[in-house]
């Protein structure tokens, strides 16, 4: 059965603390031997239901877990969800990873605030629907080239009920370059991420050294 957005079957649909997806995303990861960001899903602790991100070692270990901070009025999120209230950073092998979820890359002060504390990538799950493909890729660009970071985005294909997903997943570069770009159809995208990329492209444009926060507010 599609819910998708099934916001008033909530209650429940949502995996109380998050075990089952746990459990699964573990297997996973420590079956493949890989690192997994997966999500998001409903994840329900005590009274309260959170839209989160779980990201796995390659031992199938927990490493992190991100709640999505800012809820979708115009789809009475805030009714149904709670919001959380921390900025997450993890590593993956040799870099720092942010997280996001969906909605959270239209407010450029959470991918900053990231980045200032040592992201170099951030990671998006989301289900952006049509027709805003341009919002979409605008501001993933936006996010990547502002703070210097890769993004890796992946967002939803296909239909529910009469919302169509346009897919389009990428992953940019620190310089706001296309590594890879998914069409409207399921599949799988890769890419590869230099190390070193996003330290060279702070270096040579050197942002964060020139930011006056003392006038920002």
């Amino acid at each position: 059965m599609e819910y998708s957005y099934a916001l008033d079957q909530i209650q429940k649909l949502a995996d109380p603390d998050g075990r089952e997806t746990s459990r699964l995303l573990s297997d996973f990861a420590s079956k493949h031997e890989i690192q997994v960001v997966g999500g998001s899903v409903a994840e329900r602790i005590g009274d309260r239901i959170y839209n989160s991100m779980y990201v796995f070692n390659r031992k199938g270990e927990q490493i992190a877990k991100y709640s999505k901070m800012h809820l979708f009025r115009l789809m009475d999120e805030e009714k149904h969800l709670h919001a959380g209230e921390e900025c997450v950073t993890f590593e993956l092998d040799h870099m720092t990873a942010g997280a996001s979820i969906c909605y959270d890359i239209r407010f450029p002060e959470l991918s900053r605030t990231l980045a200032l504390g040592g992201a170099q990538v951030l990671f998006v799950p989301a289900q952006w629907p049509n027709p805003r493909l341009h919002h979409w890729r605008t501001l993933l660009l936006s996010r990547a080239i502002e703070n210097q970071m890769y993004v890796v985005a992946c967002n939803r294909v296909g239909t529910s009920g009469e919302t169509s997903f346009f897919g389009h997943s990428m992953i940019i570069d620190p310089w706001g370059d296309v590594v890879a770009e998914g069409g409207e159809e399921e599949m799988i995208l890769t890419g590869t991420l230099d190390c070193s990329l996003p330290v060279d492209v702070r270096g040579r444009i050197p942002v964060f050294e020139d930011r006056r926060p003392n006038l920002y507010f």
